[in-house]
């Protein structure tokens, strides 16, 4: 026969219960195993310490690999604090509404199996996806609306799998004033790759730049895991899935356009500038002009709404090495004039400018500034032509034009640059825009909040390395060389690289196109 507890032995563990959720849910609580059916609830070490976290920090934050029961420890906590004290009001919110009110379930299925004589608040209020308790206490599983959680007071937000719910950074706004009379707030998920609020706070929370107090949970912190249960689970999972579901990796997990292993090798090889300068410091310069190399300047102009940066990079084109980097906001005649400086810089380099709208402005003022080696191509096809070929020609246009057929084309010749280890990125400014940078319904753009424009400077770069200076260069130096045989002896052709026979300044060839007028149908496609 059980043993019955007396008046004051009953009193006397309600307040020993009400005072330590640990001791509360070793010794009273029982929850439902899949294999053994319902089965006294004994915590783990970590999980211990999990639940002095809630109840020591207002806002916590658990970045947690799967299969550690932290949500069934989480709904262990909530009883707790249900049952214990009057009028809680708690949310739970998840990415799907199944998944909130799953948490919902196990809240309900503990309370039920607590000892009679231990049950002070009983279930007034019975529904499927919420419920409320005889001391007031309420709790409720919230779809992700736009309007969650914002008319009541709360006491307790539960936001489970948080870096998978969509939007979450909006809703935070407006469910953050639920919490302004002393609510508590616990987060949980597996990481969902870089730049998501679930992210963003994690991270500022380490920093110690928000309340939130942080837990890490990888795999290994289960005493019943080994290497051997690693291999055996990890069998049939891809690096990503590993990442996500068991190492708490940000940079491993999430749909990045480019591959987190690829990422992680970039991020080992980066490095910071030899000099910062221009008139924001924020030209970022790593190798001076050798005399010996060839360069080439891509830019991408801000479309001047606030939100993006006009950029620029300078490649190395023999190595493909980033050797010289711009972000900021300058004004348009500016920053043309900073692109004509730093080609001029390092050896008046191919400059391609992205001609959107205001690219055109750009691309306008280098040419009344008389720079020479500017990136043309043909209207239709896209294709490059030389800038001394196309000025002769009605069908080119200045720039690099970004459509919705090229578009494309340039980042997959950007990833397949990164994946076989063809470009050498020193920026971590340029990585930060790659950590975000994820497929999104099938097309690969910057996450919400985010920019790419070094991205896209550099998948121009990447695209024009690859097809206008190797894949045409040895047509062109074929048409060159006939043009040349057909020209008097005494004439010089004009080339555009200092130093070499036949160099001259624009108003000195523009005479030597007139005489080679004649044969310009060589040079059409």
């Amino acid at each position: 026969m059980a043993y019955q507890l007396s008046k004051e032995e009953i009193v006397k563990e309600i307040v020993r219960c009400g005072k330590d959720p640990v001791y509360f849910l070793n010794n009273y609580a029982k929850i439902s195993h899949p294999q053994h059916g319902l089965i006294s609830f004994k915590t783990y070490d970590f999980q211990d310490d999990l639940l002095r976290s809630f109840n020591d920090h207002r806002f916590n934050i658990i970045l947690k690999a799967r299969q550690l029961g932290i949500s069934t420890i989480t709904a262990g906590y909530v009883v707790w604090l249900m049952m214990f004290h009057r009028d809680k009001n708690v949310l739970v919110m998840a990415t799907k509404f199944g998944t909130a009110s799953n948490l919902v379930k196990k809240v309900k299925n503990i309370m039920r199996h607590v000892p009679d004589w231990l049950s002070i608040a009983s279930i007034s209020v019975d529904n499927r996806t919420s419920f409320e308790l005889s001391n007031g206490s309420q709790i409720k599983a919230s779809s992700t609306s736009g309007d969650a959680g914002r008319s009541e007071a709360l006491s307790l937000l539960v936001l489970d799998e948080a870096a998978h719910i969509d939007g979450l950074e909006e809703l935070w706004m407006g469910l953050y004033p639920t919490l302004s009379t002393g609510g508590s707030c616990i987060a949980l998920s597996t990481p969902n790759g870089v730049g998501n609020w679930f992210h963003k706070t994690y991270v500022a929370a380490e920093e110690e730049q928000n309340d939130f107090n942080t837990t890490k949970l990888p795999w290994d912190v289960h005493p019943d895991r080994d290497s051997a249960w690693f291999d055996k689970e990890t069998r049939n999972m891809s690096r990503r899935e590993i990442a996500q579901e068991l190492e708490c990796n940000f940079n491993m997990s999430g749909e990045t356009v480019i591959h987190p292993e690829d990422i992680e090798r970039l991020i080992t090889r980066s490095i910071e500038p030899e000099y910062r300068t221009g008139f924001d410091r924020n030209l970022y310069i790593w190798e001076k002009f050798n005399p010996e190399c060839s360069y080439l300047l891509t830019a991408d102009v801000a479309r001047g709404d606030g939100k993006d940066y006009s950029v620029f990079h300078v490649i190395d084109v023999t190595t493909m090495t980033q050797v010289a980097e711009y972000q900021g906001k300058p004004e348009l005649d500016f920053f043309a004039q900073m692109i004509y400086d730093t080609g001029k810089s390092y050896g008046d380099c191919m400059v391609v400018v992205e001609n959107n709208n205001v690219g055109f402005s750009v691309l306008t003022k280098l040419v009344d500034m008389e720079y020479n080696n500017i990136y043309y191509s043909i209207k239709s096809t896209h294709e490059y032509v030389e800038q001394y070929v196309a000025e002769q020609r009605s069908n080119s246009v200045p720039g690099f034009t970004t459509s919705m057929k090229t578009r494309p084309l340039i980042i997959a010749k950007f990833e397949e640059f990164i994946r076989n280890e063809l470009i050498n990125i020193s920026s971590n400014r340029l990585l930060g825009e790659i950590k975000t940078f994820v497929w999104n319904n099938g097309k690969p753009e910057a996450m919400r909040g985010y920019n790419d424009d070094l991205i896209m400077a550099m998948a121009i770069a990447c695209w024009v390395r690859d097809t206008a200076l190797v894949g045409d260069k040895r047509e062109n130096e074929y048409r060159k060389a006939i043009l040349s045989g057909m020209t008097k002896s005494s004439s010089t052709f004009h080339t555009q690289i200092p130093g070499q026979i036949g160099y001259s300044k624009t108003d000195e060839y523009k005479d030597k196109i007139k005489e080679m007028e004649p044969f310009m149908w060589i040079t059409k496609g």
